[in-house]
């Protein structure tokens, strides 16, 4: 199947897993995660309707993606890899959306990126809800004080991020996160991947991210 056939039946599981959902979100948006995939793959994305991407790292996001803004004004771009504090000035040139606050550090670096040059990306925080050593992400007993500490510096948190083990069932990691985000008001949750991006829908994802279904095995 073609990139354009993908997407299509990506987006058509999509609207059908929301239909099927007991609440389900006002919207579910889909981040093409264009990891590894080169301006060709992302251009026939494009072509296809699909203007939302997610990238992991931000050297390989500057070498694609400024171009393609330039070509694509309503292209929105969002970083889901782990962001070290020395990016910070690089990402918040580029992306419109970081999806992996995770530590004070890095929010206090945003801040003062803010201060400098005006901009600061959305936000999503990212919990590690697995509690996974080798996994980026707070952990669950710490995210309320980082909500509290980004929302004290009035960063523009708009809802939180989760990547759960790659073992265990999906579904309580996605539970618990709707429920976060519901305590501390937050409207935004994206959940789910390849593999697991229907069942997400289900509990409530207002964006999932989805690379292989769409792009092929990454080489």
């Amino acid at each position: 199947m073609t990139i354009a056939q993908n997407l299509g039946d990506i987006l058509a599981r999509i609207d059908a897993a929301r239909k099927a959902a007991i609440q389900p979100a006002p919207a579910t948006r889909l981040v093409a995660v264009s990891k590894t995939v080169d301006q060709d793959g992302i251009r026939e994305a494009l072509a296809a309707g699909q203007t939302l991407f997610g990238e992991n790292r931000v050297q390989e996001a500057q070498g694609k993606f400024p171009a393609l803004k330039n070509e694509h004004p309503d292209l929105e771009l969002h970083l889901i890899g782990p962001l070290q504090t020395n990016k910070v000035k690089e990402a918040a040139a580029l992306f419109d959306v970081i999806q992996t606050l995770d530590r004070a550090k890095l929010a206090d670096a945003l801040a003062v990126e803010r201060q400098k040059s005006g901009r600061c990306p959305r936000l999503l925080l990212q919990v590690n809800t697995g509690e996974e050593p080798q996994k980026a992400g707070v952990l669950p007993g710490e995210a309320a004080a980082l909500i509290a500490h980004a929302r004290k510096l009035e960063l523009p948190l708009e809802g939180l991020m989760c990547i759960p083990p790659a073992d265990d069932d999906a579904a309580p990691h996605f539970a618990f996160l709707a429920k976060l985000a519901r305590d501390h008001g937050l409207a935004q949750l994206s959940i789910g991947m390849s593999g697991d991006f229907e069942l997400a829908v289900k509990f409530g994802a207002t964006h999932v991210r989805v690379g292989t279904a769409i792009f092929g095995a990454r080489s």
